[in-house]
């Protein structure tokens, strides 16, 4: 079966990837290091059960067209999209503040400081 799998290319992943662990209250699924001098290779994580990669943004990688990172919730979810939001947003770009919207009760949308655009809601 095939699955989407997100890949951020992003400068300091390593930074990058601990900043997720804690906004997303994620888990590690997988990482490589280079073993001649540990540097950051690939990273994995689990979010929600989604599959979100990492790695280093070095003179090769390609930019590509502007996209979102975007995680439906149902109802009752709202303390989840309040607690990612609270670490998201340090250094954030704020697009749409947490709150209501007419499509949703509860969504926030935002840059965050490495440049990545989310939006979550319930």
């Amino acid at each position: 079966m095939a699955k989407a799998i997100f890949h951020l290319i992003l400068n300091n992943p390593d930074e990058a990837v601990q900043f997720y662990l804690e906004a997303f209250d994620a888990k590690i699924k997988r990482m490589d290091r280079n073993p001649e001098d540990n540097s950051f290779i690939h990273a994995e994580i689990d979010v929600f059960g989604q599959t979100i990669a990492f790695m280093g943004r070095d003179s090769e990688s390609v930019a590509g067209n502007t996209m979102m990172m975007f995680f439906k919730f149902g109802e009752g979810n709202e303390a989840v999209i309040e607690k990612v939001y609270e670490v998201l947003k340090k250094g954030a770009q704020p697009h749409e503040p947490i709150g209501p919207h007419f499509w949703s009760p509860c969504v926030m949308s935002l840059i965050d400081k490495y440049g990545v655009n989310w939006c979550l809601a319930v």
